[in-house]
This record gives C-alpha cells, sequence and structure tokens, in this order.
C-alpha cells in the first residue's frame, strides 16, 4: 500500500514537469520552422520581399534597358539618380534610315533605352512608382504585363514590343513577380514622359 501511494505521488510530480519540457521545446521550434518556410518561400533568404524584388531586377537586367545611362572612360553605365526611369523624354531618336533597318535588321540607343527594327521603334517605360511611370498600377496589372505581354497590363492594350523578354519573364513564379513589383514601388518616383511607340515606317506608308 505504501509502495503504490509512494509511486503514485512520484507521477503526480513528475507529470507537470514533463509537460512544461515538451512545451517549452516545442513552441520555439514550431515557430522556427514556420518563419524559415515563410522565408524560404517568399524572400529566398533575403531579408525582405523589396530586397529580394532588388536582386531580382538586378539578375534579369532591367536596368540595361529602363535605366538611362552615363558615359565614363570605360563607357556607358546606369545613371542611379534616373532609376529605371526609361527612355529620357527629351532624347529623340537617331536620325536612321528606318526603312533599310527594318528590313535588314536593328539600331538602338547608345543607352539601350531605345530601339529600332521590323516592329518599328520602342522605348524602354518608366519603371518608377511616379505617375508617369507605374505609380497607379495594380499588382494585377503587373503580372499581366509580365504573363501575356500587355502594355501597361490592360487588357485591351496593344503587345509590349521587343526587346522586352516578356515571353521568357512569364516563367516566373508568383512569388518572384510579387517582389519585383514591391521593389519598383519602392525607388524613388522620377517623373518622365516616355514617347510613344512608333509603327514600322511600311506600315505607315500603307496608311
Amino acid at each position: 500500500m505504501k509502495i503504490r501511494i509512494i509511486v503514485t505521488l512520484v507521477i503526480a510530480a513528475i507529470t507537470p514537469l514533463f509537460w512544461m519540457s515538451c512545451n517549452q521545446n516545442q513552441s520555439p521550434e514550431i515557430k522556427s520552422t514556420s518563419d524559415k518556410t515563410k522565408n524560404q518561400k517568399n524572400y529566398d533568404g533575403f531579408p525582405s520581399q523589396v530586397e529580394y524584388g532588388k536582386h531580382l531586377v538586378a539578375v534579369i537586367g532591367c536596368n540595361d534597358c529602363h535605366t538611362p545611362k552615363r558615359m565614363t572612360a570605360m563607357g556607358p553605365v546606369p545613371d542611379t539618380t534616373l532609376l529605371l526611369s526609361g527612355h529620357p523624354a527629351n532624347m529623340p531618336f537617331p536620325e536612321v534610315n528606318l526603312k533599310e533597318i527594318e528590313s535588314k535588321g536593328l539600331a538602338v540607343t547608345s543607352d539601350l533605352t531605345a530601339w529600332a527594327g521590323p516592329w518599328g521603334i520602342s522605348y524602354a517605360d518608366n519603371l518608377t512608382p511616379a505617375a508617369t511611370g507605374v505609380g497607379s498600377w495594380t499588382e494585377a496589372e503587373f503580372f499581366r504585363a509580365m504573363r501575356e505581354g500587355r502594355w501597361k497590363g490592360q487588357e485591351e492594350s496593344r503587345q509590349i514590343l521587343p526587346p522586352m523578354p516578356w515571353q521568357d519573364f512569364r516563367n516566373m513564379t508568383n512569388d518572384e513577380l510579387s517582389a519585383i513589383f514591391a521593389y519598383l514601388k519602392s525607388i524613388k518616383p522620377v517623373e518622365n514622359i516616355v514617347p510613344p511607340a512608333a509603327p514600322p515606317v511600311s506600315a505607315a506608308h500603307h496608311g
């Protein structure tokens, strides 16, 4: 009888300690795993969605065409004061034989913000969060532009023209596109009205 009582008391004494130990060990592990999964899914190890988007913009080369350049001893480099602001409004396309270019190849400005080819002339858009950029865009419109190649993300708009490789970018994940959009919304807005695309010379002649 005494032995049974002693065993019962021992069990009663250690049970709360057992549950406290389990709870203390389990809670931090669950939280840590959840945070790690979320971080890997959305930010791929970067501290924030914006930082992840900045990384992706650099990797896929958005600045190559959408950021004006300044000339240095080593050639043109991105002008960070005009980051992703598109083709400068006050820079006309160079005087070239567009008809010949359309039939034989392409021409591009020295800063890579304007291109001419069989499609006509295209200008890199303003991607900053200014009113003349993507300031009023919704994420859904950005997704449509990148997935369907619709200019400004509008359902009934024209197709985005070369050299924008949206056919490749459409394969990016939702998390990647959301991160890029978040980054574009976070950068300095630059008011710059990019010239409208020009149709091919041959199409203009056929009116």
